[in-house]
């Protein structure tokens, strides 16, 4: 598997941090600035569909561990060598950037005394470094080991969940885009997270909006869509590690070209090279 793709430059997997405390803002529209009176509504399936949601992560997966089995990732931890040290479960919790504190922090909240509570005072010392003081040798083993908990299992899901899937599908749908725009941005804010430096979600929406205007603006879907990819590329050229851009190339792109704005199966496209299907 792929592993190396997971990572991001600091900045924008240190701004991640920063979705978090403005989740609260989510439902108002407040979130990102943007008003959510002007949202189109569509009959259609949003990415929040469980199919749909099902679809997003075999999409992600595909590209950040060259497997549709995304729920394989629970136990997958490594240090890719990327400034953010351990890397780790289904969307890339990081010792540096702090989701993966906060999960920690959350699964410990639900069942103390579990495998990876002792570990809290490291992951907080070691928070927004490269660091592995107070977490090796063991860590990784006891992560594996909690990665067949369930109950560590549905931490990572409500985690992914609140910091990255349900903020890019709220800020999708306020800007009135069907579900393969609001997988567009939830792929882009996995990747390169949110806050003010130049390649981060935020940046990229902005500066795909310098050149057209989502439905809820009174723009045309696909001409915006195109418009924001561009952005996307833009942002992941500037990082050695995502110089290959055939996530958004070959697969994102596919879709659009294809006028599949719903993400209806089947759905056929590549990453780095690989075919994948999902019928």
């Amino acid at each position: 598997m792929v592993h190396a793709h997971r990572g991001t430059s600091a900045p924008a997997r240190l701004s991640r941090r920063t979705v978090a405390a403005a989740l609260g803002a989510v439902a108002t529209g407040a979130l990102f600035g943007v008003s959510r009176a002007g949202a189109a509504p569509s009959a259609a399936p949003g990415l929040d569909d469980p199919a749909k949601k099902e679809i997003a992560m075999q999409l992600v997966s595909s590209a950040e561990n060259s497997s549709l089995d995304w729920k394989a990732q629970y136990a997958y931890i490594e240090d890719i060598g990327d400034g953010r040290g351990y890397t780790a479960g289904i969307i890339g919790f990081c010792s540096g950037t702090g989701d993966m504190l906060d999960l920690v922090q959350l699964y410990t909240d639900r069942k103390p005394g579990n495998v990876l509570a002792a570990y809290l005072p490291a992951l907080r010392r070691v928070d927004g470094t490269d660091s592995h003081e107070g977490l090796d040798p063991d860590f990784p083993a006891a992560w594996r080991r909690a990665a067949q908990d369930s109950a560590f299992q549905q931490a990572q899901n409500d985690e992914r969940d609140r910091v990255y899937f349900n903020p890019a599908v709220a800020r999708g749908k306020a800007d009135g885009l069907r579900a393969l725009g609001q997988f567009a941005y939830y792929d882009a804010l996995v990747m390169h997270g949110d806050g003010d430096d130049p390649t981060s979600f935020r940046s990229i929406r902005e500066r795909a909006l310098r050149s057209a205007q989502p439905p809820a603006r009174g723009g045309d879907e696909t001409t915006y869509l195109d418009a924001f990819l561009d952005a996307r590329v833009w942002a992941m050229k500037q990082e050695e590690a995502h110089s290959d851009t055939s996530r958004v190339d070959t697969a994102q792109r596919v879709f659009l070209r294809q006028g599949n704005l719903d993400l209806n199966p089947p759905l056929d496209w590549k990453v780095y090279g690989d075919s994948y299907h999902i019928g």
